[in-house]
């Protein structure tokens, strides 16, 4: 469990670059409703987690830059603790959270016109809680109703999003070690997942898509994870070729591959892993040599991952890989596309491999944070597509620090198409794993699932 030093000091980092008379307005996310009188279960705001370690439902956090902390929860209220649950309330909250005071939430119209009032600056999150603009403005309105009694009202609004992502972008230990757990918890997740489809047709039994998604969350669950960080793919055969695919009701087969694309989350930080195996436990020959491609290039973009690389480094060694492997297993035609540095620069390979190899990680799946180098945000370069014709506006990637935590995920997805051996028709493949950036090169935490074929293939023999 974090403690609550973190987060005061967060807050305390947050203050110091709010700026001469700044103040910040952090809320949680709303309760979503389901159906009828059903509300979906809920998760809070990461900005205000990140900032808090509070995961109560209408609650809001307002910083000042001299470093008062204010928030808005919940007054206590027996009747509703009864149906929802034991609310910490505005008496405890200061001395649980660290806070400098507390309010009931329904005393925050009253009170956030005072809070604003001599302010020059005011900023929170832009464009993610819906309403929350025009919440301001109403309390502005407020504060300029008073300036002929020489109260003085914020002349500026600023995205706190500006600061809060550089925060999260690097993880601390504290976090590294939570998104550690996380990743152990899904890689179990996944070998069950396996295991299971082996165990099932090798038992004469009908498999489907379903039958593996219970296993995925039976083993999130019971290691302590809350929910899934994000919908769980499980793809069986030409289902693996539909990138954002979800678990449904497909019949999986005797020799279709399965791709599994799914995390779990753990105390507020994702994890993100994908396997592709054979639902048998044995690889046939254009499926083993398509996979052990796309492990080629997984193993390209680990070996470039490090402190002082480029966020987009990782891609390019993977696109290199998968170009002149697809000219040799003779998915491209050298004839037709050229060699490999032609099937680069034309984009060719695009056809079977249309996504980046990676993204942030951290407290959301695809985490917070630019992926253009601040200090080189003015220097632009143009280039013309190959593809779309239209021209694109480049600026220098991401210098990677120690800390930084991204996915490595590159893929394949061959439908059938004019050209494309039948003998490869309606493989997906795709394998990611979750690193963290260190000085010297990266540390995979999600390796307790294997991902070489022969592991594989041995791990669902048993």
């Amino acid at each position: 469990m974090t403690s609550p030093t973190i987060y005061a000091q967060r807050r305390a980092s947050v203050a110091a670059q709010l700026g001469t008379g700044g103040i910040a307005i952090i809320p949680t996310a709303p309760e979503q409703q389901r159906n009828r009188d059903s509300h979906y279960l809920y998760r809070h705001d990461s900005y205000f987690y990140y900032l808090t370690g509070f995961t109560e439902p209408h609650a809001t956090l307002v910083i000042t830059a001299e470093g008062e902390v204010t928030l808005f929860c919940q007054p206590k209220n027996l009747e509703r603790e009864i149906w929802d649950g034991i609310r910490l309330g505005p008496d405890a909250a200061p001395a649980t959270l660290g806070l400098s005071r507390a309010f009931p939430i329904g005393e925050m119209a009253a009170q956030m016109p005072k809070l604003l009032e001599n302010r020059s600056t005011v900023w929170y999150p832009f464009a993610i809680h819906a309403g929350l603009e025009g919440r301001v403005d109403g309390w502005l309105q407020s504060v300029r109703s008073r300036v002929r009694y020489g109260a003085l009202c914020p002349d500026q609004q600023r995205d706190l999003c500006s600061i809060l992502d550089e925060m999260r972008l690097v993880k601390d230990a504290n976090e590294q070690g939570t998104m550690r757990r996380a990743s152990a918890i899904s890689a179990r997740a996944h070998i069950r997942a396996m295991q299971r489809s082996a165990a099932m047709l090798r038992a004469g039994q009908e498999v489907r898509e379903f039958h593996l998604d219970a296993e995925l969350l039976h083993e999130f669950r019971q290691h302590g994870s809350q929910y899934p960080a994000y919908g769980s793919i499980v793809a069986g055969g030409a289902n693996a070729c539909v990138l954002h695919y979800r678990a449904d009701t497909a019949l999986i087969k005797d020799g279709d591959l399965v791709l599994i694309d799914a995390g779990c989350e753990l105390d507020g930080y994702a994890s993100d892993i994908t396997r592709t195996f054979p639902a048998n436990g044995l690889f046939s020959g254009p499926q083993r040599a398509l996979y052990d491609l796309v492990l080629a290039s997984q193993d390209a973009a680990v070996a470039v991952t490090k402190a002082g690389a480029r966020f987009v480094d990782p891609h390019e060694a993977t696109v290199a890989v998968l170009a002149q492997g697809l000219l040799d297993v003779g998915l491209l035609d050298k004839n037709k596309v050229g060699n490999a540095q032609d099937v680069i620069a034309n984009r060719s390979y695009f056809q079977f491999y249309m996504h980046r190899t990676g993204h942030w990680l951290g407290m959301d799946v695809h985490d917070c944070g630019s992926y253009v180098e601040p200090s080189q945000v003015g220097q632009i370069s143009e280039r013309k597509d190959p593809l779309s014709g239209e021209t694109i506006k480049d600026r220098p990637s991401r210098i990677l620090q120690p800390g930084m935590v991204l996915t490595i995920e590159p893929g394949l997805y061959i439908r059938p198409a004019v050209g494309v051996p039948e003998k490869f028709h309606n493989i997906g493949i795709r394998i990611e794993d979750d690193a963290i950036v260190t000085e010297t090169g990266c540390e995979l935490i999600t390796r307790g699932v294997p991902v070489k074929a022969d592991e594989i293939e041995a791990l669902m023999k048993a």
